[in-house]
């Protein structure tokens, strides 16, 4: 939208406060205010959204992979021919053998229910979501025979075990006696100790080498899964396929969508509904505009009459008040997008300091599945609220435009 001088300067003077014009002058600035909390709340909102399904993703990924191929009963034969046919699949970077079962592990007179995990020495190393997160020990020490093992954070709280301390993992499908079945409990030492930030991996997780889990579980030379990474996570189950014909009758192959399908819908959908509710908020600010809008027109109907009877196009008028309402709502924008770039930047210090000032636990790692609170910014989403907000501020402007824009100076003037 291109104005003259002296359209500029019409806009300019409506922007800024006048003799007697206050009121109108605070319900712009309160719409400003308005559409910028609008844009910083969708802003922060649907940051924190993606931070979230992106942290999950990364950690319940680097943890699973994007594929795991199954064995029935927890046991899977012929395991080495199906990771090198997997291997040789196109898209598939990696296949790792691993042993993954619930037992229940005590430590200091403590029993706790755990999901022991059982991995090559060379694929344990080569995962940077547990090496790139030991928070005490040495993961290097964690070797078949040496009687070391990694366990979660969260668990080495609960049963006070620590580098260094005893834990003793109970395998209830223990050897056979002439009295029944004697459950099989190995006494280890705890080697490391580990922090991935999802709360259920952390109060839980009991890495072994691959040779200690199957002595522990009397499982031979079988393991309990291939766990699959591919180039492209959104296209796993086509990548996969091929597979399928190998492992039918012995195994099955369950991807990250059927293994968290809960969770990442209900993200998705709570995303959906977020951006639809706080898009409300935008929408409110922008009747702001319209009102403060048709309170300036009402107000300058003399000077609009005088400057239409000095040759001022209706053009130009509707020009002049559209300005001044997308320049509110522009600025507002500015605004908004400042205060969310601030939160983001802030938000973990910002929630500990809502939490010391309510002394409520506003972020139950329980609850919240990570211990800290994710946020990861997308442009083109920042883009489409942007745009919305723009859009939104436009229409706002056109009714009280054109009203100004029909004014009849006749009508106005007749009495003056």
């Amino acid at each position: 939208m291109i104005l003259n001088r002296a359209e500029r300067m019409l806009a300019r003077r409506y922007l800024l406060p006048g003799k007697g014009e206050g009121f109108i002058f605070l319900v712009a600035s309160i719409s400003l205010v308005a559409v910028a909390l609008g844009v910083a709340a969708l802003i922060i909102v649907m940051s924190v959204m993606n931070g979230f399904r992106a942290e999950l993703f990364d950690k319940i990924v680097g943890l699973n992979g994007h594929a795991v191929v199954q064995g029935y009963d927890g046991r899977l034969n012929g395991w080495q021919q199906i990771a090198d046919q997997a291997k040789k699949t196109p898209g598939v970077t990696s296949a790792v053998p691993l042993i993954e079962t619930p037992l229940m592990a005590t430590a200091n007179g403590r029993f706790e229910g755990v999901l022991v995990r059982g991995m090559r020495v060379e694929d344990i190393r080569a995962n940077k979501t547990i090496t790139g997160n030991v928070l005490a020990g040495d993961i290097k020490s964690v070797e078949p025979g040496s009687g070391k093992v990694a366990i979660g954070s969260r668990l080495a709280d609960t049963l006070g075990a620590y580098p260094g301390s005893q834990i003793t993992l109970w395998n209830p499908e223990g050897r056979s006696t002439v009295v029944g079945t004697v459950p099989r409990e190995v006494t280890y030492t705890v080697g490391a100790v580990f922090e991935i930030g999802v709360y259920d991996y952390d109060k839980a997780f009991v890495l072994l080498p691959m040779q200690d889990a199957q002595e522990l579980l009397l499982m031979g030379d079988q393991v309990g899964m291939v766990e699959i990474q591919t180039t492209d996570p959104d296209r796993v189950e086509r990548i996969v396929a091929p597979l399928q014909r190998m492992i039918q009758g012995k195994a099955v192959i369950v991807d990250w969508r059927q293994m968290n399908s809960a969770l990442f819908q209900a993200l998705e959908i709570e995303r959906v509904a977020m951006f639809v509710v706080l898009s409300l908020i935008v929408l409110v600010a922008v009747f702001n505009i319209l009102s403060s809008l048709i309170m300036l027109v009402r107000a300058k109907t003399r000077d609009i009459a005088i400057l239409r009877t000095m040759g001022s196009s209706r053009r130009g008028m509707m020009k002049v008040f559209v300005t001044v309402g997308v320049t509110i709502g522009s600025l507002g924008i500015v605004l908004g997008i400042i205060i969310g770039a601030i939160f983001l930047f802030f938000r973990q210090g910002v929630v500990n300091a809502i939490q010391a000032v309510t002394g409520q636990n506003l972020w139950d790692p329980s609850v919240r599945f990570l211990t800290d609170l994710p946020a990861k910014t997308d442009p083109f989403e920042v883009g489409a609220i942007v745009v919305i907000a723009l859009i939104l501020s436009f229409l706002a402007t056109l009714y009280p435009a054109y009203k100004a824009a029909s004014t009849d100076p006749v009508q106005v003037l007749r009495y003056e």
